[in-house]
């Protein structure tokens, strides 16, 4: 009688074979990796880190070590933050931050306060350093002296998030308007309608000022010509000087008269 669950022994050779083949192929596959540019790579030796490897291929040690790759590129992160003014109006802006993970710095950074830095780091940030700022200004400063103001958080926020290991780019940091209450705005925009106005009033008053100098210096200059021509007339010898004037502009046609006993113009019989 045969043994129907027999299996040769060159059967379990192979099964055995193949196993073997299979798990070192993953081993051998799971022991190399790869770093892409603007990456960085936390090599972890049973959950401890040992090195920090940058872009190509590496190999690492199957089951006892595992890998944590970051993006060492710039980061965009963008908060919106409120605070008071000096004179204890309500500002409220969206500021926007440039960044990227100091990559001589990552094992640090990771052993302190882990790699998710926008909700745990950059954003409480952001809310401190808006409001110590702005509680320096008036609204009406934080208007007219923005970029003063955005070139200070910046400042701030740099030296902060340096000590973090997260480094802001430069010129990375950008604030959209300041926003104010309602009666605030309502108030500005009065006060601005205000100064337009005084402003057009003093236009208005200028430009009369100058019209009326304009008019004055004309009489005077018309006037000045009126005694210039009478001294002229003295000069020449009054009345004699009149005639002859006249006629220079007599067309030589005497008037006609019906009657009366008036004298003929410019004619004097002696």
């Amino acid at each position: 009688m045969s043994n129907q669950n027999y299996v040769p022994p060159s059967y379990r050779y192979l099964t055995f074979a193949i196993i073997i083949a299979v798990i070192g192929s993953v081993l051998v596959s799971g022991s190399f990796y790869t770093v892409r540019a603007g990456e960085k790579a936390l090599v972890f030796t049973w959950g401890k880190i040992t090195s920090v490897t940058s872009e190509g291929l590496h190999f690492k040690v199957p089951i006892m070590q595992t890998v944590s790759k970051v993006d060492i590129r710039t980061q965009k992160a963008e908060a919106p933050a409120a605070a008071a003014s000096k004179n204890m109006q309500t500002v409220s802006t969206v500021l926007t931050l440039n960044y990227h993970l100091d990559p001589n710095k990552l094992s640090e950074l990771y052993s302190t306060v882990g790699l998710e830095v926008e909700n745990k780091i950059i954003a409480a940030r952001i809310q401190e350093t808006v409001k110590a700022v702005v509680a320096r200004y008036t609204a009406e400063e934080l208007l007219s002296m923005r970029e003063q103001v955005k070139n200070e958080i910046s400042e701030s926020l740099t030296k902060q998030l340096m000590e973090y290991n997260i480094i802001v780019d430069a010129g990375g940091v950008q604030i959209t308007n300041f926003d104010f209450s309602r009666g605030f705005n309502e108030a500005i925009e009065d006060k601005q309608v205000a100064e337009q106005k005084a402003l057009t009033a003093k236009n208005n008053l200028e430009r009369i000022k100058v019209e009326a100098d304009q008019k004055i210096a004309q009489a005077r200059g018309e006037a000045e010509a009126i005694r210039i021509q009478a001294d002229a007339i003295r000069a020449q010898g009054g009345k004699e000087y009149v005639n002859l004037k006249g006629i220079e502009k007599w067309d030589g046609r005497l008037p006609t008269y019906t009657g009366g006993s008036g004298p003929i113009p410019f004619l004097e019989i002696k």
